[in-house]
């Protein structure tokens, strides 16, 4: 999952992105409207965490930019206003959600998940392949039953892996997805992630490399669980 958080108070801008990539996602931050806008030119997010008092340009602005764009992201709009009125214009804007501060980090972190699984794409309960479950929402791997103890970016890897079957990811599609902006293209960080999950989800295995192509899930029959 890939988040864009516009704040532009920096310290609690980066205080949420630390604690969403605690989580797993990979996460880039503007600290103005103008910023936003040129990140969101750039790359595709699932969730937007958008201030609505942005310097630049206003994030009743951004938001609009975004619900009109050809691929929008769910946006969950912040903001230090919280009385219903507030709520209802943004809202109206097109924003998919409304947190006010102050808020619990616990349920900022629930509300960018649901947000991402209500995102027009298909986000499957739990995805299954090769006799490996992983439980996107408990943050759980299994192979035949037994639970493996993955790091938070190996299950990222293998969650966007997962969904991508029975396609290919390259290794740049990997570092953009699962880890963010600032990730060196020239990295061994994700053969290195994919060489310590391959060690722990054991044999046979579950991932295979294509020469020029990057990484898939051998197993073609992925299958996904959308009832619980």
């Amino acid at each position: 999952m890939r988040v864009l958080i516009v704040e532009d108070v920096r310290r609690l801008a980066d205080d949420i992105a630390e604690g969403l990539r605690d989580q797993g996602m990979a996460v880039d931050v503007a600290y103005d409207g103008l910023e936003a806008t040129a990140k969101l030119d750039v790359s595709s997010y699932d969730v937007v965490v958008l201030d609505r008092d942005l310097p630049g340009l206003h994030g009743d602005i951004v938001c609009r930019m975004i619900t009109e764009s050809e691929k929008p992201a769910m946006v969950l709009m912040l903001t230090a206003a919280g009385t219903p009125g507030d709520r209802v214009a943004g809202l109206s804007l097109g924003a998919d959600d409304y947190l006010a501060k102050p808020f619990h980090f616990p349920e900022l972190i629930l509300r960018v998940r649901a947000l991402a699984r209500r995102k027009p794409r298909a986000h499957p309960r739990i995805l299954r392949a090769a006799g490996v479950a992983l439980d996107p929402l408990r943050h759980i791997v299994t192979r035949e039953g037994q639970q493996i103890d993955v790091s938070v970016k190996e299950f990222a890897v293998l969650e966007a892996l997962m969904r991508a079957a029975p396609a290919a990811l390259s290794a740049e599609d990997l570092l953009e997805q699962v880890w963010d902006e600032n990730a060196d293209p020239f990295t061994r960080t994700v053969q290195v992630t994919i060489g310590r999950l391959r060690r722990k989800l054991g044999e046979p295995q579950v991932i295979e490399t294509l020469p020029s192509l990057g990484y898939r899930i051998a197993d073609r029959s992925v299958q996904r669980d959308t009832d619980g």
